[in-house]
């Protein structure tokens, strides 16, 4: 058994932090804000959806310090052990002014109201670290997550580009005291298991994989946490109670990416912004739709594993790993078993999970080269929302005919699941429209989907047959959405 440490620590700026009274429920936000009275930090929405709330969070990863922009009204205190967290209070100017993001904001009046601004640096802060020379997406991408009322974000992509074009990065903080922050989280990360609280405010921070399995065993009713994207809501929305908690986000064990001839093994720690380069090589079919799951700080929190393992019917990766055959593997002690991902949902809250489980692993196979595969997300808003409907299409064609079709939905049932009607109304014939508009008949026997504020029923079946057709006419006529970029309008 690891040795058990009953504090977390952690660095806030330039100093460190040692607490031993935590709660398992207690947000970064909170703790900023009330304990340490750094302000800057908003709360606008409570649940990772505006970005007021955003801040830089570093940690170590096999020696490398790499930093992420998170919506800290969402993460806890107990997942920060030996990282770094830095707020908007910790920006400065190589002279001790302003930093050159907050320098341009001023110059390009790229604030208003103001509310949102400290979240606004911090994403471009974090952008103008890891890009010097950004383009017009690359700042739309980094500014999916932070909402502003004010400003139609025109005058902040001008100062993200007057920042970039400043330079300066060698002279930022951040690198002059890179090594003095390594090495103080490397004293920080002694290996060993945090335990704090005790009955309803309980919390762990397992020192590895072996040891999270010990504390499940120990602990069978645990909320493993890992990106708390979900987790968060069900405290910040539903003053839901989720001690004892697990942590988990820090294990590098769960953050592997291995590859095979055949696939990738991934760990149930690996992020989506950690998972885009392997999207971006091996799926690349899917890269515009991986870029719409949630803002950036939404992917570089969020899990892929934790999508899964949550059950959610309108998570957005179920469909596509349905679609590619991928499996999971579900960890108990020292057991451990092989489940397909499709077998795994259940029903509405109800997964294929035993007591004790927990899911440690991917396994996603490549889609082959002889294979069309393409997966579609239709929400209100375009960027960091939430689907009415997701859907993804595998299908071999052979000698003019469908000879496998593998097409799985999300939003169009209690669970993730696949439209097995569909797929044999299609397997065998040839892959025309009239064969498109014959298999649609099958939607009604595959799902009866609901209605709710995100869509109503009706619109969902629409939209259900609508990105068949859509699959369809892009494998045989090439044609694709269009997304008018600020490029081609400028």
């Amino acid at each position: 058994m690891a040795q058990i440490r009953r504090s977390i620590r952690f660095l806030l700026n330039d100093r460190t932090v040692d607490l031993d009274a935590v709660a398992a429920a207690d947000t970064l936000l909170d703790f900023l804000r009330l304990q340490q009275r750094l302000c800057g930090s908003k709360e606008g929405c409570a649940e990772g959806d505006c970005g007021a709330c955003t801040v830089l969070v570093g940690r170590l990863a096999d020696g490398d310090l790499n930093y992420e922009t998170v919506n800290s009204c969402i993460r806890f205190v107990g997942s920060l052990d030996a990282c770094h967290v830095v707020t908007i209070e910790h920006l400065r100017g190589a002279d001790g002014g302003l930093h050159p993001v907050q320098q341009a904001m001023v110059d390009m009046h790229g604030s208003q109201c103001g509310f949102c601004t400290p979240g606004i640096v911090m994403s471009l802060y974090a952008l103008w670290m890891a890009n010097p020379k950004p383009s017009n997406t690359d700042i739309e991408t980094a500014l999916q997550g932070n909402l502003c009322r004010c400003t139609g974000y025109e005058a902040i992509i001008r100062a993200a580009l007057a920042a970039a074009s400043a330079g300066g990065q060698d002279r930022d903080v951040l690198v002059s005291e890179r090594d003095e922050v390594v090495a103080t989280l490397q004293a920080l990360k002694d290996g060993s298991r945090v335990a704090m609280g005790q009955g309803d405010d309980q919390f762990f921070v397992p020192a590895s994989v072996d040891d999270l399995a010990d504390i499940r065993l120990e602990n069978p009713t645990s909320v493993i946490v890992a990106g708390a994207t979900d987790v968060g809501l069900w405290v910040n929305k539903h003053m839901r109670p989720i001690a004892p908690a697990v942590f988990i986000s820090h294990l590098d064990e769960l953050h592997r990416i291995e590859e095979t001839d055949t696939g990738l093994t991934i760990g149930a720690c690996v992020t989506y912004t950690e998972f885009q380069g392997a999207v971006a090589q091996h799926f690349s079919q899917i890269a515009d739709y991986w870029n719409r799951i949630g803002g950036e700080q939404v992917r570089n929190m969020g899990t892929v594993g934790g999508n899964v393992a949550n059950g959610s019917p309108i998570g957005d990766t179920p469909p596509v790993l349905i679609a590619l055959g991928a499996s999971l593997t579900l960890r108990n002690g020292t057991q451990q078993r092989t489940v397909p991902v499709e077998n795994f949902f259940i029903d509405y809250g109800e997964q294929d999970r035993e007591v004790g489980d927990f899911v440690e692993a991917l396994h996603i196979p490549f889609p082959g080269d002889d294979w069309s595969f393409a997966a579609y997300k239709v929400s209100k808003r375009r960027d960091e929302d939430i689907s009415s409907v997701a859907a993804a299409f595998r299908c071999r064609i052979a000698d003019g005919k469908v000879a496998e079709a593998v097409i799985a939905y999300g939003g169009m049932a209690a669970t993730p699941k696949r439209a097995t009607a569909v797929e044999g109304l299609l397997i065998g014939k040839p892959w025309t429209a009239q064969t498109i508009a014959d298999a649609q008949a099958g939607f009604a026997d595959d799902f009866s989907p609901i209605g709710d504020w995100r869509a109503s029923a009706e619109y969902r079946a629409l939209v259900a047959r609508k990105l068949l057709m859509r699959f369809f006419l892009e494998t045989t006529q090439g044609a694709e959405i269009t997304v008018l970029r600020r490029e081609a309008v400028a």
